[in-house]
């Protein structure tokens, strides 16, 4: 009797819970402060649960423990799933490094965290591609809630699907959905798409969609600002209005923040709205809120419940992006529960410090100052997509000392070395190319690995520390007229030559400009 009794007072409280929940949230009232209360718990309360609620970086229910992601690693084709350090919490990144060590490893399945079980295994062929391929597990690492843990990196020819899912809505169904992306990784190829598609991979027609879209691609003219900016993929077109084209000259895109929430929803019927925001800070703002595309076919909509990810409907994959966490819904969510979600997503902190500062431990965060006479000030950022030199003080520009920070991984051909991810551009890493350092978004071939893969070894000149090419053993990180270069003592290139190249390759390994 009394094991009863406490099970129905369990349910009441519960119960009250989302009352006062659904209460708050008709008000305005943010409920990211509830302890517990994450993206998918506050969609329930506010009477829209998630039919879908994807992760690489953390849980999307306070009540989840399962696996967020499966990895198949190259040298045996074995799999494991990567599951939670506890329940509700973030990422085991450390099973993934352990599993795959030694070898690589792609991405082959998404888990849905919600009781639909609509998870994400890798595109088939469509109307306007070819079969995809998995993404590499370790091309994205990032902090997220103070954690170490993998985000999602999709380059051209990459993508993720469910054809057969369970609750998604279909033929002019409320629905909404959000993303954390990346602004730092994009492009302007479709179509770089979270949300609800086709069931067989082709196009099948106006309204046959309704997903998320960020990128530069303006595909109805104007469009505002450089981008990226989030669309609404309808099929057959990106829609920032009824129009397509944006009607709101105040929507320039996001620009290259790192993290951003991009949201989209619609009622089916009549009206759709798009918001964005930044992941790191802020609230979300609301760039179209108003009736369906004019065009016929749009409303009603006929959305078919695939689920999508990475690419177009008909498997149209020549887009880059990010992916950390996205949800669907049943129905249309309130602005207030929007409005919380983004807060908690805030909240969580990605790409906040590592932890560890000054050192080539892994996870570390630095800067890399030069030691030749002429440029003791200089250290080594980069600047339109290339490594250059130049001065940081503390009177810097926080863009400028941003641009100035990495983060040391374990080498990507080589654990033995070190790769430097930049710490303002997730997933992006010096790499040498004609053997000019550039920075570039590691797209998971042998060839990108070998050349974003330094050796540290002691300074060339007696100080600091000099860092040999993994695949050009005898050429070194050297600073050359303000530019850097892999360099050999002496050799056919100007950067080649060995006046000062003990010092020019010498760097001292400092505390991070960026905080």
């Amino acid at each position: 009797m009394f094991s009863r009794f406490s099970r129905l007072r369990t349910a009441a409280l519960a119960a009250l819970s989302a009352l006062v929940t659904v209460l708050a949230l008709a008000v305005g009232v943010p409920q990211a402060q509830a302890a517990g209360s994450l993206p998918c718990d506050i969609y329930a309360a506010a009477g829209t649960p998630c039919v879908a609620a994807h992760s690489l970086v953390r849980a999307l229910y306070s009540s989840y423990n399962g696996s967020l992601y499966q990895v198949q690693r190259a040298s045996d084709g074995a799999s494991a799933n990567i599951g939670l350090l506890t329940a509700g919490g973030y990422a085991d990144a450390a099973a993934q490094d352990s599993f795959c060590s030694g070898t690589t490893c792609i991405i082959t399945r998404i888990y849905d965290q919600s009781s639909r079980h609509n998870d994400l295994t890798v595109e088939g062929a469509g109307g306007a591609g070819a079969a995809d391929v998995g993404a590499p597990a370790d091309a994205l690492p990032v902090t997220v809630g103070g954690h170490q843990v993998y985000g999602l990196e999709i380059s051209a020819g990459m993508g993720y699907r469910d054809n057969a899912t369970s609750g998604v809505a279909v033929n002019g169904q409320a629905e909404g959905m959000y993303m954390v992306t990346s602004g730092t990784h994009v492009n302007g190829r479709c179509c770089f798409d979270y949300g609800n598609a086709e069931t067989n991979n082709k196009d099948t027609g106006n309204g046959h969609m309704d997903a998320i879209n960020f990128g530069t691609e303006c595909w109805f003219s104007p469009c505002y600002g450089g981008g990226p900016w989030v669309q609404a993929d309808l099929e057959n077109g990106l829609f920032q209005s009824d129009s397509g084209y944006s009607k709101n000259t105040s929507n320039t895109g996001t620009g290259p923040l790192p993290f951003v929430t991009a949201l989209l929803k619609n009622n089916g019927q009549n009206h759709f709205a798009l918001k964005y925001g930044n992941a790191q800070s802020g609230s979300l703002t609301t760039t179209y809120s108003g009736g369906e595309p004019t065009t016929s076919g749009y409303s009603p909509m006929h959305q078919e419940g695939a689920i999508v990810l990475g690419t177009g409907g008909d498997n149209s994959n020549g887009s880059i992006g990010s992916f950390f966490e996205g949800v669907m819904t049943s129905g249309i969510p309130t602005d207030a529960a929007d409005d919380s979600v983004q807060a908690n997503i805030v909240s969580v902190g990605y790409g906040g410090a590592t932890g560890s500062t000054g050192s080539l431990t892994p996870g570390s965060e630095i800067s890399l100052r030069a030691t030749t006479s002429c440029c003791t000030g200089d250290y080594i950022r980069h600047q339109n997509n290339a490594a250059v030199i130049s001065p940081i003080t503390s009177s810097s520009s926080a863009l400028d000392k941003g641009d100035a920070t990495w983060i040391v991984r374990r080498g990507l051909a080589s654990s033995s070395c070190v790769s430097f991810e930049s710490r303002n551009y997730p997933g992006d890493f010096l790499r040498h190319y004609n053997y000019q350092l550039l920075r570039q978004p590691m797209d998971g071939t042998a060839q990108f690995r070998s050349d974003a893969t330094f050796c540290p070894t002691t300074g060339k000149s007696g100080t600091g520390t000099s860092f040999a090419s993994y695949n050009y053993p005898t050429k070194f990180l050297r600073h050359y007229d303000y530019n850097v270069y892999i360099a050999s003592n002496g050799g056919s290139n100007t950067w080649d030559s060995s006046t000062s190249w003990t010092d020019d390759v010498s760097w001292v390994v400092s505390s991070p400009w960026a905080p």
